[in-house]
């Protein structure tokens, strides 16, 4: 036999017809970890303690807290994510916000969080809410601003958060 696959009249080796399986199987179980190691929300984070600890990073760096709710199931929480990992905007985000990303799960997780801020995730997910450094809230996506992000083009995307950027340096009247 040459190569992988018999001649004819050949009958294949019991490696040469379990090695396309094999391949199957490597790539599923590497393409699996790509999956898993890719996924934008931490199932397993405490939310709460994250935005403490980023409100307190933004008291230090005078940055607002983007905190930004959605769930590794959600097509467009997962569009969203990677438009907010291109190159321009996220140096906006980073330049802008301390970010804190919120997993709902199947809106069964951080609710508690979410309804503190305007229930932003009324309208579907994924949504936003924008925090002063110390903790007031300036915006949230109340109409499902970014629910269909998947169909928004990354320049979208960008634009509507560098919107959200100029809404949170205005001052809060108080």
């Amino acid at each position: 036999m040459n190569g992988p696959f018999p001649r004819p009249g050949e009958r294949p080796s019991a490696l040469a017809s379990v090695r396309p399986l094999l391949l199957v199987v490597a790539v599923l179980l590497l393409g699996g970890h790509a999956l898993a190691t890719s996924l934008p929300y931490d199932e397993r984070a405490d939310a709460a303690l994250e935005l403490r600890q980023a409100l307190l990073a933004a008291r230090a760096s005078q940055r607002p807290v983007l905190l930004i709710f959605g769930a590794n199931w959600c097509p467009d929480c997962r569009a969203l994510d990677a438009a907010l990992q291109l190159p321009a905007t996220a140096a906006l985000l980073a330049r802008e916000f301390v970010v804190v990303k919120v997993d709902v799960g199947n809106f069964d997780r951080n609710l508690a969080l979410a309804a503190r801020y305007g229930n932003p995730i009324k309208k579907g997910i994924p949504a936003a809410a924008v925090l002063s450094p110390d903790d007031q809230l300036l915006y949230a996506t109340r109409a499902g601003e970014l629910s269909s992000a998947k169909r928004m083009s990354a320049r979208g995307i960008q634009d509507f958060f560098s919107k959200v950027a100029s809404l949170a340096r205005k001052p809060v009247p108080g």
